[in-house]
């Protein structure tokens, strides 16, 4: 674990927070700006801890929520790209002012474990084509072009695939 940066699952008193850094991260690095249509689903943070399993990273001292992912295993209704066996996770995202900080690797290490203890073969996510720092964490931490995942949810909007075995 990061030093400083605890891990757990969002609580409802987060849920507004992670709505908020989600949007800020992504429209900092370029993904989406405001009043593209995904920013509904990252404001939406209540629906993905009904739907999948909704983690935080915080700093440790002050509890101030750092980063969030959503984690969910195939077949499940947030699930886009695995298939039996594999789980993913998706709208990992950290708030601006702290990354660089090991948010992202600290959730991205405990949705590798999550998927561990469930008894995945394999975790598999996507990318945009063009965040680069993104791809070099996930390359960084053993993640592998996965191109059969491949995908466009939108014109314009390219996912690379990726994956990593357990």
């Amino acid at each position: 674990m990061t030093a400083g940066i605890v891990v757990r699952s969002a609580v409802p008193a987060d849920l507004d927070e992670i709505g908020e850094l989600s949007v800020a991260a992504y429209r900092g690095d370029g993904q989406t700006r405001e009043g593209h249509p995904y920013e509904a689903h990252l404001l939406d943070a209540g629906a993905r801890a009904d739907l999948g399993a909704l983690l935080v990273a915080a700093d440790a001292a002050t509890g101030r929520v750092l980063g969030a992912v959503t984690f969910v295993l195939a077949g499940t209704p947030l699930a886009e790209v695995s298939k039996a066996g594999e789980a993913e996770f998706r709208m990992l995202a950290v708030t601006p002012s702290a990354q660089g900080r090991g948010v992202g690797e600290a959730l991205v290490r405990a949705c590798l474990d999550r998927a561990a203890e469930a008894g995945c073969a394999t975790v598999v996510i996507c990318v945009r084509d063009f965040a680069r720092d993104a791809q070099r964490l996930y390359e960084r931490l053993g993640f592998e072009r996965f191109p059969e995942r491949d995908w466009s949810p939108l014109p314009g909007v390219t996912l690379l695939g990726l994956r990593y075995p357990l």
